[in-house]
Parts: structure tokens; C-alpha cells; sequence
């Protein structure tokens, strides 16, 4: 499964930093659930993910995503990530978690992120993502 976790995130920053709507849809199952926020409805199934990413990365460009080391246990994973990035032209630093649920095809079937914004471009800290 931990190769399967990989070559998921390789194809999540991927799409990220190509602002492919397109290719971040293909990454979640049907039946998918992407909770950007904990109190707001998720998105739902691969429509619902490419309606969010089409809208969320317009004003964004010069992407660069970071992943740690992905945390595996059974379909399950838990990965810390980091993201610069320009925002509506300013320069932006997003560090986060996911949590993710694999269904038996490797795709994702649910998406948990908890993230922090902060403006200007950042480094992550020593240690970070081991």
C-alpha cells in the first residue's frame, strides 16, 4: 500500500502544481469524499472534486508541493504536506496534513486536510516530513 500512497501523492502534486483539474478528479473514487474543511459539506465523487480544484486553483500559479513521509496502515495513510505558491499575484505558504482513505483500486475514497496559511514564501523546518 505504501507504493500505492506514493504514486498517489506523485500524481496529486502533479495536478497541484499543474493546476490540472482534470488529473486531481482521476485520483478519487466514485463514491469520494474531499473534506477541504471540517464544518463545511465535503465534495462529492470526482465532479465535485474537479468543480472544487477548477475554481480554488484559478488565482493560484507558481505551485510547488512538498510531501513528508506518508504514515501507512492498512488502506489509510496520514502525510504531512507544504506548499508555496503565488495567490492572486502574493506570495503564500500553506503547511497541512492529510488523511486518506484508499478504496481496493488505489484510488481515494476520502480526504481529510487540516491546513495553516501564511503569507510570503516559507521553508518547512528542520525535521519536517521525516
Amino acid at each position: 500500500m505504501e507504493k500505492t500512497v506514493i504514486d498517489w501523492l506523485d500524481a496529486y502534486k502533479a495536478a497541484w502544481e499543474g493546476r490540472d483539474a482534470d488529473a486531481a478528479a482521476a485520483l478519487f473514487s466514485s463514491d469520494s469524499l474531499y473534506r477541504e474543511q471540517p464544518y463545511a459539506e465535503p465534495f462529492r465523487g470526482p465532479q465535485g472534486v474537479h468543480d472544487y480544484w477548477t475554481g480554488v486553483t484559478a488565482t493560484q500559479s507558481d505551485v510547488v508541493f512538498q510531501y513528508g513521509t506518508p504514515v501507512v496502515s492498512g488502506n489509510r495513510a496520514a502525510v504531512e504536506w507544504w506548499v508555496t505558491m503565488l495567490n492572486g499575484g502574493a506570495e503564500v505558504t500553506l503547511a497541512g496534513e492529510f488523511l486518506l482513505i484508499f478504496d481496493d483500486a488505489g484510488l481515494c475514497r476520502e480526504l481529510r486536510e487540516y491546513w495553516h496559511f501564511s503569507e510570503g514564501r516559507l521553508e518547512p523546518p528542520a525535521g519536517w516530513g521525516d
